[in-house]
């Protein structure tokens, strides 16, 4: 265990399974107080009850990050009973991966647009004056690698993770100066319950994720307790998909040549 987190208070939104289950235990672990939020309160709650099994101190609050109301009431709660948020992992987020134009208008634009990025940036609002107060803090944002390689059938969801990264680099540059760290989290593919909620879509059917490129839950988790012990600007998982960002940025034609013709096939 590190001291470094010892006492800290770490609000985590998607907090019910995943990254967010696993980046809770193992934030407790390291003795941090850890407010678990998302819709599922059962499954919190079931969490929570193992943390305090563990000696942990863990709290469960109910939250849709697309409600304001919500987002109010989750902070108030965490400062009524912890006074101070230290670390904000914000890791609610879903996608819906088809070609444009089989995507339902509503639930899979609007709705990942509203959880995917206004929810994180209202969520980040609601709490950043507490850390300005406080004169320190650490926003954490869950992106993806989504967020540095727009890929088919991946473009709402791009978007949004896109959008998470410059709101996360502006951000980072504009609350530096009072003593708030914020960083991003690019992960590629991990074994979550992300997949069994993006559709059922011709392309996902075809496409296999070879194990070794497949990174666990707990891994990610693990990496995210790390950064937040050791600020910095992004964080690209795993290590070896920073070369694809770059020959993606730099060699955009040879970039879209591949994935044009993979996707071709796809195509009815």
């Amino acid at each position: 265990m590190t001291d470094k987190l010892k006492g800290k208070v770490v609000l985590i939104t998607g907090a019910s399974s995943g990254f967010g289950e696993d980046a809770a235990r193992l934030f407790a672990r390291q003795g941090a107080s850890v407010v678990l939020a998302a819709r599922r309160i059962d499954r919190m709650q079931a969490m929570v009850a193992r943390l305090h099994a563990d000696g942990g101190e863990a709290m469960a609050t109910p939250v849709d990050v697309t409600n304001k109301a919500d987002i109010e009431n989750m902070v108030k709660g965490v400062i009524e009973n912890y006074q101070r948020i230290d670390i904000l992992f914000n890791n609610a987020g879903f996608g819906r991966l088809d070609f444009l134009e089989n995507l339902s208008p509503e639930r899979d634009i609007e709705t990942q647009i509203a959880v995917n990025l206004t929810g994180l940036i209202q969520v980040t609002r609601a709490v950043l004056p507490h850390m300005i107060a406080q004169k320190s803090g650490h926003i954490i944002n869950m992106s993806s690698m989504a967020g540095w390689v727009g890929t088919p059938t991946y473009t709402v969801y791009s978007a949004t993770k896109f959008g998470v990264r410059g709101f996360t680099d502006a951000l980072r540059r504009e609350v530096a100066p009072l003593g708030i760290h914020v960083s991003g989290v690019y992960p590629g593919p991990a074994s979550t319950e992300f997949g069994q909620h993006t559709g059922d879509s011709r392309v996902k059917k075809g496409v296999r994720i070879p194990g070794f490129a497949r990174m666990t839950s707990e891994y990610v988790a693990s990496q995210v307790v790390r950064l937040a012990t050791s600020p910095r600007r992004s964080l690209i998982l795993p290590w070896w998909f920073a070369p694809l960002a770059w020959l993606s940025d730099n060699f955009p034609t040879l970039s879209d040549w591949v994935q044009t013709r993979y996707i071709s096939r796809f195509r009815a």
